[in-house]
């Protein structure tokens, strides 16, 4: 699908770069189809040496020479970037936003001009090539569009469609998520070594379980309230430990968590919404 298109990276800071390398790793695209932007001169010149691709100072030479173009930039700054490119921008070429917070209207205000444009929520997993993204497409996104969006953000990952309205929601669970699970494998790892494990040790089995249960949930396609009675057995430690955890509040304390980040999300997206839409 991504044949003989060419891809460019506004930005090639964390996220671009796990996405060019998503691309190039999975065979999608050739080195010379992809090009990126950075105002970082080591920066470029490490992916240019790293992933054999094309590399420039300026925004407005990745936009000239690319079908599809991946604003992989931060929300602050979204606005001189695109009113730095939108001259150079129309309707034949595919716009794929990955800054938290920014609507699409927003970037089509401050282009004062319709775009063919999409907006994607990654996390930071797309490191790793197990990232989860949601996609959602703005009015002039066709099937095809989003079909291609998709097969970028499955190099390094899961993605699925979404309606953008629930993209704060996607925010505050998968965005923000990383952090809850770290949190979680750290204090998992904290109770080992109270029970007598080595921090090496408890580390390594508290980060392998946390993988290992999301695995198994995803291949088997189970309801995760199945897969955990198969753990318990009748007056076992299990269901000694989950009733622990049920106790001291974990599944409302993650509930909670979740809810609260994806109002703040909201209320950061107005901020950035209104610096970006001009009076």
């Amino acid at each position: 699908m991504l044949k003989n298109r060419q891809v460019g990276f506004v930005g090639s800071g964390n996220m671009g770069e796990a996405l060019i390398h998503g691309l190039l790793h999975g065979h999608l695209c050739r080195p010379d189809q992809i090009i990126c932007s950075d105002t970082r001169p080591e920066k470029l010149k490490m992916i240019r040496e790293k992933y054999g691709v094309k590399g420039t100072s300026h925004n407005i030479e990745v936009v000239k020479q690319s079908d599809i173009i991946v604003l992989a930039v931060k929300p602050q700054i979204m606005k001189p970037i695109v009113s730095e490119i939108a001259k150079y921008l129309d309707l034949s070429k595919l716009i794929i936003s990955i800054a938290a917070g920014v609507p699409l209207e927003a970037i089509e205000s401050c282009a004062k001009k319709e775009l063919k444009l999409i907006r994607v929520m990654p996390n930071i997993c797309v490191s790793v090539r197990e990232g989860v993204s949601a996609i959602a497409g703005g009015k002039h996104a066709l099937k095809e569009d989003l079909l291609m969006a998709k097969t970028i953000f499955d190099s390094v990952g899961k993605s699925l469609f979404i309606e953008e309205g629930l993209l704060d929601a996607v925010t505050g669970l998968s965005g923000s998520g990383p952090a809850y699970i770290f949190l979680i494998i750290d204090a998992l790892a904290d109770a080992g070594v109270k029970v007598g494990l080595s921090r090496d040790d408890a580390l390594i089995l508290s980060s392998q379980t946390v993988l290992g249960a999301a695995k198994m949930l995803l291949e088997t396609g189970e309801h995760p309230g199945k897969l955990k009675d198969l753990v318990t057995s009748p007056g076992g430690t299990a269901i000694a430990g989950l009733h622990t955890l049920e106790e001291g509040g974990l599944r409302t304390t993650l509930i909670n968590a979740v809810e609260v980040a994806t109002r703040r999300s909201e209320a950061l997206g107005k901020i950035i919404k209104n610096n970006l839409i001009p009076d």
